[in-house]
């Protein structure tokens, strides 16, 4: 297969690199917010999550005993592993020591995703087990680089791709039609700097990037097994989307991880003509390591099976694993765009005694819009989960003339208003600003808006990035004193 595929040392050197990296953002965001989400206090407490749920299910360390202290011993285990991974020096050892250093990192991240319920739902986790997984067979900087592992991440990628590109043509008719990118840029779950930039192109620009994404998403997956050059240049179109979507917008870490899966559509000639790094010398595969990497094949072959029925199908699913290792799934991003952005704004009052006259004071998130004169921030590819979630949550209400219709408030909703009723501090620091400090408010709120970018002559005249209008209350003002009851009438 090497004369079709050519050599990929150079590919392994970057698909190493660049997934570490990744893992080690990862592994920060476990750190910094994993105990407030999802710890011993935490919106979705796991404990109460496991006992629910069997270990063959959901396979996590944190079976045998979750503590917030276990916990950030693994968050920097896995940062001490991704460092030696992205130093390389995991890479220079005998072949057992990447082996081991990559299926820790996968095992460490596993664990915390099979028990990270809402906050860990995301496809973008699920890549990185599955990409990580594969990366533990690449093998030490020594061995010369397998070709299978390489092929089975372009595998990944063409699902990645594919999946994403199909989900759209079969779902938003705005995708077909050619204008979902006349609300996307606005109504994105967190804008950047440029967003709004990207939002002002002229129509025409919106309506050929579209035509740009189906030609990249749908076309482009099925040159990346043919011979070279073809294969690299699909590989680099399938890079050059990801960069356009890296500047207009936060992912998370999902286009730059698509971004180093895009490296195995290369071989080392074409890298070399780029980096121009010298290939060293490298023994063979040790005969373990082949019947490894057959078995792998072999492996990755019959798990493949769903996924392509997945793509197939005309009810493709947009995300979705099937096995609790999260490996071979199936991938998706934007099947449906919003037209019409909307924010729920989380306010608090130390007023023990509320009338209209009653002056509330509002929450910054770090991400998420809130203030319409803060520029929107940089934070990809960190994640964060509580923006998202946030972002989620105006899917399920219906505005009309009479006013909103909430179905029910989801329970760590209810719970993260109580926090911040209880002035709790893990869950303070995943905001940017808080209204009264350390100090307990005494009754909070959320707020409904409907928001969009202002025009150029509204910038210039208010300096405001975003004009927002008050749709209605999505949840009353609540005390400590009153919030008992109405947590236990949350639907779970």
């Amino acid at each position: 297969m090497a004369p079709y595929f050519g050599q990929v040392w150079l590919v392994r050197l970057l698909l190493q690199r660049g997934l570490a990296a990744v893992y080690l953002v990862a592994f920060l965001s476990v750190l910094r917010q994993f105990p407030a989400l999802l710890g011993e206090r935490g919106l979705l407490p796991v404990p109460d999550y496991l006992r629910a749920v069997r270990f063959r299910d959901a396979p996590s360390l944190f079976h045998w005993g979750y503590t917030d202290r276990r916990l950030r011993a693994l968050g920097w285990t896995g940062i001490g592993l991704a460092a030696l991974a992205l130093s390389g020096v995991a890479e220079r050892g005998p072949v057992w020591v990447p082996v081991t250093v990559w299926l820790v990192l996968w095992c460490l991240y596993l664990s915390v995703v099979n028990a990270g319920q809402l906050f860990y739902g995301f496809g973008w986790e699920s890549m990185l087990l599955e990409a990580g997984f594969f990366a533990a067979f690449l093998g030490p900087s020594r061995m010369a680089a397998p070709l299978i592992p390489v092929l089975i991440l372009r595998w990944m990628l063409v699902r990645t791709e594919l999946g994403a590109g199909l989900i759209k043509l079969r779902h938003d008719p705005c995708w077909r039609d050619l204008t979902c990118l006349y609300y996307h840029y606005e109504t994105q779950p967190l804008p950047n700097p440029l967003s709004r930039a990207f939002h002002r192109f002229p129509r025409r620009v919106h309506r050929l990037s579209v035509l740009f994404s189906h030609l990249v998403q749908v076309g482009l997956p099925f040159g990346l097994f043919l011979p070279q050059p073809v294969a690299g240049f699909c590989g680099a179109g399938i890079i050059l989307q990801q960069l356009l979507l890296i500047v207009s917008g936060n992912y998370a870490w999902l286009n730059w991880l698509t971004v180093v899966l895009g490296f195995t559509a290369f071989n080392d000639g074409q890298i070399h003509a780029v980096l121009r790094i010298a290939v060293p010398a490298a023994t063979p595969a040790p005969l373990a390591m082949t019947v490894c990497l057959a078995a792998l094949a072999i492996f990755t072959l019959v798990a493949s099976v769903e996924p392509v029925r997945n793509l197939l199908s005309p009810r493709q699913a947009m995300n979705r694993t099937y096995n609790p290792l999260h490996l071979v799934g199936s991938y998706g991003a934007f099947g449906s765009v919003n037209q019409i952005r909307y924010e729920i704004i989380l306010e608090a009052t130390e007023e023990t005694v509320l009338s209209d006259r009653t002056v509330w004071r509002e929450y910054g998130f770090r991400g998420k819009p809130g203030d319409p004169k803060r520029r929107p921030p940089q934070v990809a590819p960190y994640h964060l989960r509580l923006d998202w979630m946030l972002w989620f949550l105006p899917f399920s209400v219906r505005v009309g003339s009479g006013g909103l219709a909430v179905p029910g408030h989801e329970l760590w909703f209810l719970r993260l208003a109580r926090r911040l009723l209880e002035a709790d501090r893990p869950t303070l620091r995943l905001l940017r600003s808080v209204p009264f400090a350390d100090r307990r408010p005494a009754y909070v709120r959320a707020l409904f808006y409907r928001y969009r970018y202002t025009t150029p002559e509204e910038q210039r005249r208010t300096g405001a990035w975003w004009s927002r209008q008050l749709v209605g209350v999505y949840l009353p003002p609540l005390s400590l004193r009153s919030f008992a009851d109405r947590e236990r009438a949350a639907p779970r």
